[in-house]
């Protein structure tokens, strides 16, 4: 599995890339017993098991109700030390009408116990509701209300809109002021983006079919494989569709998270593996 560079590689010549990591969304799904897991695992130790398999895992459980301190711990303790977690934000704060009057809410969850998963806390998922259409000022007022760390430790925010107005640059230009990775989508329903706003890149890849073992086509993944490769050295895939006519010039290496979640998710995890494989061959 790819992994972080070692400070030894730029001496013995390595390139210098950031870190590439390939996970699934959640790890609790019943189909999974039959396509992913050891038939003679215990549900308990599935967690376990599937960090062990992918090198991300993004937690869903948290949009439907905050979790104890106790349980991130729980978390933190049962991945191994290179392991790392993204965090999907709660529908009470991502789904009001106006995400401008979410401060209390944003604090309330950002101190539930987070900070519990320590090192393994990746990006801060915020994805908007399907009908929520751009709105400068509420946009601009949101994003303020995310930090960029919570005590000590530093905050990564990805923000997942889903309404054909956001394309469009001024959005761009707000996220860019507040450093928030606009998440690339790979969905047939809603529109994708890939326009560079931060200095991490997040995609979801949505187009899993069940007829294909490990979801996505050999070829689709070495697409994908390839354009995380291009993230990660500070360059940008050009066959992704942007609200900019053209890539910017080549900047730093940005960390990638790409997560295969939905569609057909019994075929997740293969997909992932496979992308894994393909990145460390």
């Amino acid at each position: 599995m790819r992994t972080p560079k070692s400070p030894n590689d730029a001496q013995n010549g390595a390139s210098h890339q950031a870190t590439i990591r390939v996970g699934i969304g959640g790890w609790t799904y019943e189909p999974w017993r039959k396509t992913f897991y050891p038939a003679d695992m215990a549900q308990s130790r599935e967690l376990d098991y599937a960090s062990r398999q992918v090198t991300s895992i993004e937690i869903n459980g948290t949009f439907y109700r905050l979790q104890k301190p106790a349980v991130f711990a729980k978390w933190h303790d049962a991945t191994p030390g290179a392991f790392v977690f993204s965090v999907k934000a709660p529908r009470f704060i991502v789904q009001r009408k106006d995400l401008a009057s979410a401060a209390t809410a944003v604090e309330r969850f950002l101190a539930s116990g987070i900070t519990e998963l320590k090192a393994k806390l990746g990006p801060i998922l915020w994805q908007l509701a399907e009908t929520k259409a751009f709105d400068a000022r509420e946009i601009d007022s949101f994003l303020a209300l995310l930090p960029p760390a919570a005590g000590r430790l530093p905050l990564r925010h990805a923000l997942e809109v889903r309404h054909a107005s956001f394309l469009n640059r001024e959005f761009l230009q707000i996220a860019r002021r507040y450093g928030i990775a606009v998440v690339y989508e790979d969905d047939a329903t809603h529109a994708g983006f890939a326009d560079l706003t931060s200095t991490f890149i997040y995609a979801r890849l949505r187009r899993s079919v069940a007829s294909c073992a490990t979801g996505y086509s050999l070829a689709a993944l070495k697409q994908w494989a390839s354009r995380a490769r291009l993230w990660a050295t500070g360059k940008e895939p050009t066959d992704l569709p942007r609200v900019a006519p053209t890539p910017g010039p080549a900047g730093p290496p940005r960390d990638v998270f790409l997560y295969f979640i939905n569609g057909a998710k019994e075929r997740a995890p293969a997909a992932a593996r496979k992308l894994i494989s393909i990145l460390d061959s």
